[in-house]
């Protein structure tokens, strides 16, 4: 693990993990700039997008995910699927820039595992 100078983040596998549980949120729009979310937010989204999303083409929408995902959330992180329409977007965008799913460039936008 090597510690990046001065700027309190340690470099993980394919993320950036701050100190205090938090994750950087890579962006597919906007390369080489990151936000640092709440790693446990971040961790409970993706395995369930994941576990959503098919291995392939056609893919599901992004209105389909909106609407599969928040039952397979833990209530305590997000509780009544609070906040999750923000975090679907945000994973979205970041497991695009990782290279972990795809998009389909139809109309709608389709996405799908990698």
């Amino acid at each position: 693990m090597r510690v990046l100078a001065n700027e309190g983040y340690r470099k993980r596998e394919d993320s950036i993990m701050t100190d205090a549980g938090r994750i950087e949120l890579l962006n597919v729009n906007h390369p080489g700039k990151a936000r640092p979310v709440d790693a446990a937010m971040y961790g409970a989204m993706k395995a369930a997008m994941l576990a959503f999303l098919p291995d392939g083409k056609p893919g599901l929408t992004v209105a389909q995910l909106q609407a599969g995902v928040p039952a397979l959330l833990p209530q305590d992180l997000y509780p009544g699927g609070a906040k999750a329409g923000w975090w679907v977007k945000a994973v979205q965008l970041d497991l695009e820039a990782r290279g972990i799913i795809r998009r389909e460039k139809v109309s709608p936008l389709r996405l799908y595992r990698a």
